[in-house]
């Protein structure tokens, strides 16, 4: 499977963020989506995901079934602020969500075998939401776009605030969920996308390009994109 995008451009106004885009995304992979703060790493997954109208542009799926349009229901988007219901309970929450999303389920788990694989205790399933730290929310929020099984998955600033102990746990998911998916992982920390993901992809200058990751573990190489990445106006 394969995402392919091609002449993609934003505009806000007179503020052009992205400019005629064209990149392929492939299925198996995580894709370290690296740039600085309002690069408009956020405004391409928002293009990518509907939310915001873009100014020109076509999203291409390509599998073994043949090309079809990116629909909505191919993208899951974990943001890096958690939004959910807080008056549920963490179980209520799951048992709702597994109920309305039952037809989409390719395997069949208990609410404790989903629990595990996000690391939620026991104890903690049947606390408010509103109780949950920042970090098991946003367990839960991975672990929803987890069960939904889109083709691609947005990763925006998801581990940026969250502990080492739940970063690493969140990296260790991500690694074994890639099979079968596209995951774009967005960062402005070039370390954290140097550790977990296979693919580096810098935005700057209001495009996409794919960099030789073994290319950034040289210092001077590391340097040279720096120092371009601070060339570009902050957007």
């Amino acid at each position: 499977m394969k995402l392919e995008i091609k002449n993609l451009s934003k505009t806000y106004g007179e503020k052009e963020v992205l400019k005629d885009i064209d990149f392929t995304f492939e299925e198996g992979k995580i894709y370290g989506l690296i740039g600085r703060n309002g690069a408009g790493k956020t405004t391409f997954f928002n293009c990518l995901n509907e939310d915001v109208e873009i100014d020109s542009g076509k999203f291409t799926v390509i599998d073994k079934y043949g090309e079809n349009k990116l629909k909505t229901d191919d993208i899951g988007y974990v943001i890096s602020t958690p939004t959910v219901p807080e008056f549920l309970t963490g179980k209520e929450f799951l048992t709702f969500f597994l109920e309305i999303n039952k037809d989409k389920l390719t395997e069949e788990k208990t609410i404790d075998e989903y629990f595990d694989l996000v690391k939620i205790n026991k104890e903690d399933q049947d606390k408010l939401l509103k109780e949950y730290s920042h970090g098991m929310k946003n367990k839960m929020q991975m672990l929803i776009n987890i069960i939904a099984n889109p083709k691609i998955l947005l990763l925006d600033e998801p581990l940026t605030s969250l502990d080492i102990v739940v970063q690493e746990e969140m990296k260790k998911l991500l690694k074994e969920i890639k099979k079968n998916h596209i995951l774009i992982f967005s960062t402005h920390i070039l370390e954290l996308a140097l550790d977990l993901c296979d693919e580096i992809v810098i935005l700057n200058n209001k495009k996409l390009e794919l960099v030789e990751k073994k290319n950034l573990n040289t210092k001077k190489y590391k340097d040279k994109i720096i120092e371009s990445l601070k060339e570009e106006n902050n957007d």
